[in-house]
């Protein structure tokens, strides 16, 4: 036994010996322990494009620590560590958010949480004026988000012309920087020499319509058309242009809407009656149902029970049967016998509305924005029977019917089915942000110790206005692109730990 010990003590000492020259290092900032490397990258001249995202916007504005954890700063900042420069962001002048054109306040301050409470904006007055010749000067700028890009903004000639502010065609934030009046976006990213780009756009071009409840002001992009009107031929010409020179890049897809907590925090069905309502109530919509069923049309109206769970009724305008002439020409007949002038009052008012539903294939969705008006009276009309969500319909654009969330999908799944197309034929690497977003909704994401999920304040994954995502959230995205990048050029960039990034700002910066 002594002599076996002997032995393996020998064998033990001679294999030190002969590794002591070529020891194992691990190397901690790396994704697998080995020396840092860019792989077949070159992170040297990195830009990135894309909207609000892209930007760091958070909680309703944008403003200088929001920028600073954007998802493409964290990782330009991964990038330094394997020969990438210098990542310049045209910082806006303060941390209260909101701006000035010629001196005069158009966007307002930052949101912060109150406690419990709506988010309300922070104290201040914003100092960022558009028109500053000094931020141009400054440039180029490596971060080209622009906070309210579509698709096809960045391709337009005219989006950082001052002149085009007052009537729609220009950006506010894009000419603060822009290096002149006919400089698109992509064009002002070319001008660097790129070695290396992220693109992230095409969430406004379906969030616009959602965010405004579908009412018509602002369309969904087409798939169809030409560059600068359709997506997909748009997307083409932005990566054509991006890759032109030889350069690589990440590109990711849309994530549904109704993932986020500006659509999903208000239920469908928030409402509470008590006996006395439920009797007022249930007589009229039952009324109105059967005037329906005699027109062979389904019913519309919900039997309403003595709960805090009843549905809120909602005017939809996508509905394909408008029962206004019909409900008026009944009301006026037995067993109601109403004056024409009242019948006609309940006709216009209810002739399109229906309850919503919470139902998880028929759901509707309620804009956060929305929620301050739900039991409140309608202007105009007495306290009694005037309740918005109640006995009067809440407006089209306060809510993102189930109806209007098929059109929205529709054309997401077309957007993301072109992205993916692209980052293929073109070698790229491509993040699925909509499956991330799915999952944070869903159950949510978990690292480093901590679970982020899409419930608003609390959530860690959004910022307080429900949209956008808070220093977590940006992180987790960042995550997830440099785990593309490290896939798709054999790079093994560590993704940043996201204990170290806040869940919301504070009121004070």
């Amino acid at each position: 036994m002594i002599k076996n010990f002997k032995w393996l003590l020998l064998v033990s000492l001679t294999f030190v010996a002969c590794n002591s020259d070529d020891e194992v290092v691990i190397v901690s900032n790396s994704s697998d322990g080995l020396p840092l490397t860019a792989g077949s990258a070159n992170f040297s001249k990195y830009v990135a494009l894309g909207n609000s995202l892209t930007s760091g916007y958070s909680d309703g504005a944008l403003f200088i620590e929001g920028q600073k954890v954007s998802y493409s700063n964290i990782m330009a900042q991964q990038f330094a560590e394997v020969g990438g420069g210098d990542f310049k962001i045209p910082f806006m002048a303060d941390n209260i958010g909101g701006f000035k054109i010629n001196g005069t306040q158009f966007a307002g301050a930052r949101l912060a949480s109150s406690g419990g409470a709506a988010p309300i904006p922070v104290s201040g007055t914003p100092s960022t004026e558009i028109l500053n010749p000094a931020v141009v000067a400054a440039g180029p700028y490596n971060n080209c988000g622009v906070p309210g890009a579509k698709s096809f903004h960045l391709l337009s000639p005219s989006y950082g012309s001052a002149a085009g502010i007052a009537v729609g065609t220009a950006n506010p934030y894009y000419v603060r920087f822009a290096t002149n009046a006919s400089t698109s976006i992509v064009s002002y990213a070319m001008s660097q020499a790129p070695t290396f780009f992220s693109l992230w756009i095409g969430n406004n071009d379906v969030l616009g319509y959602a965010t405004t409840g579908g009412d018509g002001t602002d369309p969904i992009t087409p798939s169809a058309g030409a560059a600068g009107v359709g997506f997909d031929a748009t997307y083409d010409a932005l990566v054509g242009a991006l890759t032109s020179g030889g350069a690589k890049g990440v590109v990711a897809n849309i994530p549904y809407v109704n993932t986020l907590p500006f659509f999903t925090y208000i239920a469908a069905n928030p409402v509470p009656l008590n006996a006395e309502q439920v009797a007022q109530l249930n007589p009229l919509f039952g009324a109105l149902n059967g005037i329906l069923a005699a027109a062979s049309q389904p019913a519309r109206f919900q039997v309403l029970k003595v709960s805090s769970s009843n549905p809120l009724l909602i005017a939809d305008e996508m509905l394909t049967y408008d029962a206004t002439a019909l409900f008026a020409d009944a009301l006026q007949k037995a067993p109601f016998n109403y004056p024409a002038q009242t019948a006609g009052f309940l006709a216009n008012l209810y002739g399109k509305a229906r309850h919503a539903s919470n139902a998880v294939a028929t759901r509707d969705y309620i804009l956060l924005t929305a929620g301050g008006s739900i039991g409140t009276t309608k202007a105009g009309y007495p306290a009694t029977n005037s309740t918005i969500g109640v006995t009067f319909p809440m407006e089209d654009k306060a809510t993102l019917t189930a109806g209007e969330v098929a059109l929205v999908k529709t054309a997401t799944d077309a957007y993301n089915a072109k992205i993916k197309a692209v980052a293929t034929a073109k070698g790229l690497a491509f993040v699925d942000s909509n499956a991330l977003m799915s999952q944070v909704s869903a159950g949510g994401f978990s690292a480093n110790g901590f679970t982020v999920t899409g419930a608003f304040i609390t959530g860690g994954g959004f910022s307080t206005d429900g949209v956008h995502p808070s220093p977590r959230g940006y992180a987790m995205l960042a995550n997830k692109f440099i785990q593309a990048i490290n896939t798709t050029y054999g790079s093994n960039l560590k993704g940043v730990d996201l204990g170290k990034y806040r869940i919301l700002f504070p009121k004070s910066l």
